[in-house]
C-alpha cells in the first residue's frame, strides 16, 4: 500500500436511508462497489479507500450540518472524461439533484476546471472532476 493513500473516511449523516440512496448509485457510478452493511450504516470501496456512513444519533441532530461551519467543506471524486461529467450532469438532473453554480457550469472552478458540483442530502457539496485535457 503507498504511503499517505486515503483509507477510510467515515461520514454521520441525518437520514441513512435517504442517503444510501442518492450515494450509492453515485458511488458505484465512479466504481465504488459495496463493501460492509449494517444497521446503523453502509460503506463502499474502491481499491484500499472506502467511504463508510453512519447513521447520527438522534441527540445529535439538533445542529444541521453546514459546508462554511468548521470541519468539511466538500468531497471531490475523479471521473475519466468530460464527456462522463455530462453524462453525471444529466443523471443528477433527471433525479431531481440541484446541480451547484449552473451559471457557471460546468466551469465554476475555473475556465481550466470542468467539474459539476451538486449536494447530498444533508447538504454536504460534492464534486466530480474531469481530467485536465
Amino acid at each position: 500500500m503507498s504511503k499517505g493513500v486515503l483509507h477510510h473516511l467515515e461520514l454521520y449523516v441525518s437520514d441513512l436511508d435517504r442517503t444510501v440512496e442518492f450515494w450509492g448509485w453515485l458511488l458505484e457510478a465512479l466504481g465504488y462497489k459495496p463493501f460492509q452493511k449494517w444497521e446503523k450504516g453502509r460503506s463502499w470501496k474502491l481499491d484500499e479507500t472506502y467511504i463508510v456512513f453512519v447513521q447520527t444519533e438522534e441527540r445529535f441532530l439538533d445542529i444541521p450540518y453546514h459546508r462554511c461551519r468548521v470541519g468539511l467543506n466538500h468531497l471531490a471524486f475523479h471521473e475519466e472524461s468530460r464527456a462522463q461529467i455530462d453524462d453525471l450532469t444529466v443523471r443528477l438532473e433527471n433525479r431531481g439533484i440541484n446541480v451547484l453554480y449552473k451559471d457557471q457550469h460546468p466551469y465554476a472552478g475555473g475556465n481550466m476546471h470542468y467539474a459539476v458540483y451538486f449536494e447530498d442530502p444533508d447538504r454536504i457539496k460534492v464534486e466530480v472532476v474531469a481530467p485536465k485535457d
